[in-house]
Parts: C-alpha cells; sequence; structure tokens
C-alpha cells in the first residue's frame, strides 16, 4: 500500500481532533478541580476563624461558670477542667491563673 503525502485524510483529522478535544478536556478539569480545591481551603479557613472567635467570647465567661459548678464538684475537678481548658486554647494564662486563685482561696 502506497503511503499518502500531502494533508491528513477523513482518518488523520478525526484523530487529530480527538486528541486536542481530549487534551483541553483534561486541561478544563484540572483547572476545575485546583479551583474548587481552593474554595474549599477558603471556606475551611472562614470556618476555622469563627470557631477561634467562638472561643474567644467565650473564655471569659469559663471562669465564671466553673466558678459556678463549684458546690457539686471537688476541688481536684474542677482544676482539672481548667488545665484542659488552658490546654485547649480556651483559656490564657491570666484567665487560668485568677481562675486557679478563685478556688484556691
Amino acid at each position: 500500500m502506497a503511503r499518502r503525502i500531502g494533508r491528513p485524510g477523513l482518518l488523520g483529522t478525526m484523530a487529530r481532533t480527538a486528541v486536542i478535544s481530549g487534551t483541553a478536556t483534561a486541561v478544563s478539569g484540572g483547572v476545575a478541580r485546583r479551583q474548587a480545591g481552593r474554595a474549599q481551603a477558603r471556606q475551611q479557613q472562614q470556618y476555622v476563624e469563627q470557631q477561634q472567635a467562638a472561643q474567644v467570647q467565650a473564655a471569659p465567661a469559663a471562669p465564671a461558670a466553673v466558678q459556678a459548678s463549684g458546690a457539686s464538684d471537688d476541688l481536684m475537678a474542677q482544676l482539672s477542667k481548667l488545665a484542659e481548658m488552658k490546654a485547649a486554647g480556651v483559656l490564657s494564662e491570666a484567665e487560668f491563673a485568677a481562675a486557679k486563685a478563685k478556688l484556691l482561696g
């Protein structure tokens, strides 16, 4: 069979079009996935910031809540709760010290 010289035939054109189309689809899919990933990362960051803001707003009320429940809990349980709150970042060092001083004395 003789090899054709010049422009590609119908099958060659169809094959080239299919390759170009497949490449374009793959590239656009990658761009869409990357944009979706960035949007999800932004949403997660906003969620974390909202949670941190809520913890900051709730932190000043935390020592009062621990103090109010003092009648039923023993002293060690209350100190443990304060230590857990401090370790979780809910209480600052100063708030922890103030609440601890109130419990002890």
